[in-house]
């Protein structure tokens, strides 16, 4: 099989910085798709020596493929048509259904076969060269890049996410003779935009990546440049004595924006230390793309690190550009620090009312009212201050009518937090503040304090509610309250804070809180039942088994934290020896019970036990029922099951020696009963038979 190597290059004005890195995985993949489809059900051997590379600078997308296949092979497929029995009448003579059958393959009733009942047509197709596919292929795969808007410039009806530049493209040593996004297609490529701002000429693909290196300014090898710049960024903080942050996504926008990174230290003046921090790192990151350094103790250093898209004979002048740049940012945000805390928190109260949390819900103002009710309740449940908890709500959407919040909507609660703080509210009120939106996504933190968790979960449980009783829950993909996250967090914050609440009681009173909502009958239900089914989700997420989840779910504890613990007992139970034999035979009993009248509250009569095996196991279960209901009672379900793991042999004997439908009504009742009762002990914990075989 010959080989050769191949490199696709789009050259355009800059690309989205934030959109570059998946632009760059979307067209390896795009590519290797059609490449795999053109060459059909061999691909994978055909591919088996091809080595895929991808680069993404700002100004390029690349992919060069090595030793790939030249050519698609030859191969011949089979065009079932008419069933045979119907392709000839009684005389031989080819059928209507024949004769169309094979002019719509092109040939005649003598070129067709019989095959497995079916009249067929074996077509051959001749190995073709694969450069004839490529073009096709590669303007395909930039047609289904994930592109939000497009965009067309000049005269030009062609689109794409920017103005494309230039398009190399090289199969061996030799040019494609064809178009890409309307731009003929040659083996030129561009350097750096100041450092080598001419054509490059490629020669082989191969050489690519050296050429624009070495010659052009350019690492176009995106993993490549973000270690380099990673690498400088803390070569940069050691020089100092500091300690760089490093954020993934800040690192890769930077990545994407430049071709040539250098990284430079400036500095700011220490009076700006005196804001809070995270709005200093706000500014600083978001508008300047600058890393932040932490001294030793974890506090903000007045310094800064930029990445410069050059190599400057006097990187002095780009520092002190930078500082320039950052100093009226940095005064704006102290001086709406100083200016918002001369108006407590309480005082912004009213301006509340003019902000709609949602048409039909009211205002931000009705709805912090709300939350407070259901924070207070929720606080009396679990052992914290009542009245500290209603404060921190009533207060806890009143620093987004401040100064720094509107300039920096991330800063929501954190500036509560610090506002809170200054008015002299107490630790608790003002930490709550910023608990409130705890957890912010999958795996961040949870709020510390009491009153932060009652705050944040009714919060969350006002907006459920609210949403639900007007009819608008999550839909498919969309769910723009974000009511998934917001139950994963009530759920995260209830179970890993061991917070014994009832979300059936919580629903109503966070349903009863609103003064009027449509959907009302059956609401706490409908809520409950979207909640359980994200608890399931998150299980998953988790490794847990979904069978372990339903056998829990079955019965529908309404507390999330005894659930956990009724889940964890079970998957513990799962590992145990006696665990497949004692959820089968759960499932035979379920099934026995399932056909006949209730015997759950049936007593057994010892007197009508007649076999052994029954009287072994009325005994156990009579035992078991007092030994268990202690660690029933404190929750600890594992305990639980594994003392019934003792039962596997009692019950395996029960089986094999009692018939259980016996032809006696009075025994065959009571056999029923005590098969009721051995369910019931069970049914402490969760359904043991969902998960049996």
């Amino acid at each position: 099989m010959m080989t050769q190597d191949f490199l696709f290059e789009l050259g355009t004005e800059e690309l989205p910085p934030k959109a570059l890195l998946k632009l760059s995985q979307a067209l390896e993949s795009e590519i290797r798709k059609g490449i795999e489809a053109v060459l059909g059900q061999g691909a994978a051997e055909l591919l088996k020596p091809a080595v895929f590379r991808s680069f993404a600078a700002p100004r390029r997308l690349a992919l060069l493929i090595k030793q790939l296949c030249t050519e698609v092979p030859a191969s011949e497929f089979f065009v079932q048509g008419p069933p045979a029995r119907i392709a000839f009448d009684a005389s031989g003579a080819p059928s209507k259904a024949l004769e169309g059958f094979a002019r719509k393959c092109g040939t005649s009733v003598d070129q067709l076969t019989e095959m497995d009942g079916k009249m067929c047509f074996r077509q051959l197709s001749a190995a073709t060269p694969l450069t004839e596919a490529l073009p096709a292929i590669i303007q395909q795969a930039l047609d289904k890049l994930p592109i939000p808007k497009r965009m067309r410039w000049g005269a030009s009806r062609t689109e794409f996410v920017r103005p494309v530049k230039w398009v190399a493209l090289l199969f061996g040593d030799q040019v494609l003779d064809c178009e890409i996004i309307g731009l003929k297609a040659g083996r030129t490529t561009r350097g750096h935009r100041f450092h080598y701002n001419q054509e490059i000429e490629l020669r082989a693909p191969a050489d690519y990546e050296q050429v624009l290196q070495e010659q052009g300014y350019v690492i176009a090898d995106f993993a490549k440049r973000r270690e380099l710049i990673r690498s400088q960024l803390l070569s940069e903080a050691a020089r100092i004595g500091g300690q760089v942050v490093i954020d993934p996504a800040l690192l890769d926008e930077v990545t994407a924006l430049n071709e040539w990174p250098v990284a430079l230290t400036g500095r700011f003046e220490e009076r700006f230390l005196a804001v809070p921090s995270q709005a200093l790192i706000s500014s600083m990151a978001d508008n300047q793309k600058y890393f932040h350094l932490l001294d030793a103790k974890g506090q903000l250093m007045p310094y800064f690190i930029t990445v410069a898209n050059i190599e400057s004979k006097d990187p002095q002048q780009i520092i002190h550009g930078n500082e320039k740049v950052i100093r009226p940012r940095l005064a704006d945000a102290a001086f709406f620090f100083e200016n918002d805390k001369k108006t407590t928190l309480a005082e912004r109260c009213d301006k509340l009312e003019s902000i709609v949390f949602q048409k039909d819900l009211g205002s931000l103002y009705a709805k912090t009212k709300r939350v407070a009710h259901l924070a207070g309740f929720i606080a009396s449940c679990i052992g914290s201050n009542p009245e500290w908890a209603e404060r921190a709500a009533l207060l806890s959407k009143c620093d987004l009518v401040t100064e720094m919040v509107l300039e920096f909507p991330e800063l929501q609660g954190l500036m509560g937090y610090h506002y809170a703080l200054n008015d002299g509210e107490p630790m608790d009120v003002a930490l709550a503040q910023n608990e409130q939106y705890m957890p912010r996504f999958a795996g961040d933190e949870l709020p510390e304090s009491l009153t932060g968790a009652a705050v944040a979960i009714a919060d969350r449980l006002d907006t459920l509610t609210g949403l639900f009783g007007i009819n608008q829950p999550p839909t498919g993909s969309k769910d723009p309250f974000a009511l998934r996250r917001a139950t994963v967090g009530v759920l995260r914050i209830m179970v890993e804070k061991e917070l014994d609440l009832d979300l059936s009681e919580l629903l109503k009173v966070a349903a009863d809180g609103h003064a009027s909502l449509p959907a009302r009958d059956g609401l706490e239900e409908r809520v409950l039942d979207f909640m359980l089914d994200r608890l399931r989700a998150w299980y998953e997420d988790r490794d847990i088994a979904v069978e372990t989840f339903l056998a829990v779910h079955a019965l529908r504890p309404t507390r999330p934290l005894d659930f956990d613990r009724r889940v964890r007992a079970v998957a513990h139970f799962r590992t145990l020896p006696e665990a497949d034999a004692l959820a089968a035979g759960n499932k035979r009993v379920s099934n026995i019970l399932s056909k006949q009248e209730s015997q759950g509250n049936a007593a057994v009569s010892e007197s009508l036990l007649q076999e052994a095996a029954e009287k072994e196991l009325f005994s156990r279960v009579q035992a078991m029922q007092l030994e268990l209901q202690p660690a029933f009672d404190s929750g600890d379900y594992q305990t639980a099951l594994e003392q019934l793991a003792d039962l596997r042999g009692v019950v395996d004997r029960f089986f094999e020696e009692v018939m259980v439908n016996a032809d006696d009504e009075a025994v065959r009742n009571n056999r029923l009963a005590l098969l009721a009762q051995l369910r019931g002990l069970f049914l402490g914990v969760a359904d043991i038979s969902v998960i049996g075989s």
